[in-house]
C-alpha cells in the first residue's frame, strides 16, 4: 500500500468525507451546512484536503483576508494520526497562505491540547494570548498562536 498523500483544494464534493473527519475529531463539530456555507458563500475561505488512496484523511480550513490567514479548523482521521500528516497538512496550508499573499497566520488551540501546540511551535508559531472560556462545550480557554512569515 502506498503512503502517497496529495494536498489539494477542497471542493463541495468533499464535504461528506470532511464532515465525517470533523465528527470523529471534535466534541463540538461544525455542521455539514457550515462546510457548505464555507465552500459556496465565504469568499475568504480556503480549505485544503489531504488525500490518499483511502480517500480524504485530513483537512485544514482557513480564511485568507488581505495579508492574513486565520486557521479555522484542522483535523486528521483518528486512525491516521501519528504519521506526521498534520504537520504536512499545516505546511501545505502555510504554503498556500503565503502564495495568496499572507504574511501572518493565526489560530486558536485548546490550552489542554499540548500535541497541537507543540506542532504549531515547531512550525514557528508563538503564543499570542488567551481567549477565556472560548470553547462552549466545557468553557476551556483557547491559546491564540500566530506566526509572522516575514520574521
Amino acid at each position: 500500500m502506498s503512503d502517497d498523500v496529495i494536498f489539494r483544494k477542497m471542493t463541495v464534493k468533499d464535504i461528506d468525507e470532511v464532515y465525517e473527519i470533523e465528527k470523529l475529531s471534535f466534541t463540538l463539530p461544525w455542521t455539514k451546512e457550515s462546510f457548505y456555507y464555507e465552500m459556496l458563500h465565504n469568499e475568504n475561505a480556503y480549505y485544503v484536503v489531504a488525500e490518499t488512496e483511502k480517500g480524504i484523511v485530513g483537512y485544514c480550513g482557513m480564511w485568507l483576508i488581505i495579508d492574513e490567514s486565520h486557521v479555522t479548523n484542522i483535523a486528521i482521521l483518528p486512525d491516521q494520526r501519528g504519521k506526521k500528516l498534520g504537520e504536512r497538512l499545516m505546511r501545505a496550508a502555510i504554503d498556500i497562505a503565503k502564495a495568496h499573499g499572507a504574511v501572518l497566520m493565526t489560530l486558536e488551540a485548546r490550552v489542554s491540547n499540548h500535541v497541537a501546540q507543540s506542532l504549531y511551535r515547531k512550525l514557528g508559531f508563538q503564543n499570542g494570548g488567551i481567549r477565556k472560556r472560548y470553547y462552549t462545550d466545557n468553557l476551556e480557554d483557547a491559546i491564540v498562536m500566530w506566526v509572522n512569515f516575514d520574521e
